[in-house]
Order: structure tokens, then sequence, then C-alpha cells
């Protein structure tokens, strides 16, 4: 794997730092994610930009954790999973939610998995779901601009999920009790998930150490 470098505000280009620096005040520490993005300025200003954007939506946090948590998956991608179920953990979403989302099973709530289906086939189908799965996702109570915004969601996370698998990031501390693959059982997934509800309720996550 071609290795990238893990930037601190130091070593980062020159219009990557003010992100960096941003981050690294609000956070308490660099995200790996972050610190690898900053090899390209245009990247990591995308990321965030995006990620900013995404947030306009009429979309809930749930809702907004559904895609992102969905497409991290079908990416396969390790960090991101890791770091959206701390996320949602954080948020409050239903644990019986994070969990089916860590494993591709059906949400019970009906409306939640309208739009867990309807990401998946979007990003499947490279933008081209079928008029009945269009009119099915409609159904459920979404609309045609909840159905641009799913492709907002999916956005963000082909920037993520592609960075990570090119740079091999390392989940930072605070998500490694949700590590994620996708060849863990379900009943790893479990474990992984009791474990990480007692260590998020005593670690101070937004700065990755021990309250």
């Amino acid at each position: 794997m071609t290795k990238f470098t893990t930037h601190t505000v130091e070593t980062a280009p020159e219009g990557s730092k003010p992100i960096l620096e941003m981050a690294t005040q609000k956070y308490g520490y660099t995200p790996n994610l972050l610190a690898n993005m900053a090899e390209a300025p245009a990247m990591i200003e995308a990321y965030v930009t995006l990620s900013q954007i995404f947030q306009k939506t009429k979309l809930s946090e749930t809702e907004r954790q559904v895609i992102l948590l969905t497409i991290s998956r079908l990416n396969e991608c390790t960090y991101c999973m890791a770091a959206h179920t701390t996320i949602a953990q954080m948020v409050k979403v239903d644990i019986d939610v994070i969990e089916a989302l860590r494993t591709g099973k059906p949400l019970k709530d009906p409306k939640l998995e309208a739009l867990r289906s309807f990401a998946t086939v979007v990003n499947d189908t490279r933008g081209y779901p079928s008029e009945a799965q269009i009119e099915g996702f409609l159904a459920a109570g979404y609309t045609r601009q909840t159905m641009l915004e799913v492709i907002v969601g999916i956005s963000l996370k082909v920037l993520s999920n592609y960075t990570n698998h090119l740079a091999g990031t390392e989940p930072d501390e605070g998500f490694k009790p949700n590590t994620w693959s996708p060849d863990m059982s379900d009943e790893e997934h479990e474990a992984h998930g009791q474990y990480a509800i007692q260590h998020y309720l005593s670690v101070d996550f937004w700065r990755g150490r021990a309250a």
C-alpha cells in the first residue's frame, strides 16, 4: 500500500493548516482522517465543507447516521464504521438501529428502513433506482428533496471512505471500542457494541482520552 503522511499542523501543506488547526482545537486532537486528507488541501476542504452542508439538510440526526453508516458498510470502510458507530451512540441513536446498520440487517422502523434501502439502491445502481423503488421511498414519507439529500450523504462518504482505503487510516483512540470489519460475526458486533457503550460513557470522546 502506498504510504500516506498522517499530517500534523506543522507538517501539513499550507492550504490544509487552517482546517487542521480548527479541528485540533475543537476535538483536542487531530483526527486521523483529516490528518491524511491534509495531503491535498482541496480534499480536506471539500470534506469539511460538505460535512457542514449535510448538516443543513432536513434529515434528522438519526437519518443522517443511517445514510452514513449504510454507505460506509457497503464500501467496507473500517474507519468510518467505527467513527459513525461512536457518533451514533453519542447522539443517542437507538442501539438496535446501530447494530442493524453495522450488520446490514433491515431496520424495524419502516420509514428508516425505507431510507436505508433507498440509500443502498442509489449506491449500488450508481444513481439509477427503478420507478418502483422511487415510489416506495416517497410512499414511506420522504420527498424528492430527500432523494437528493441522500446523494449528498453518499458523496460525503465517497470522500472519506475512499481516502481511508487509499491511506489505510487507523481508527482514532475514541473509535477503537467500535472496531468493525466486514467479516465480523453478529456475536462479535454485539460484544463490541456492549463494550463500547460502557466505554463511551466513561471517555471524553472529543478529546480521545479518558475523562
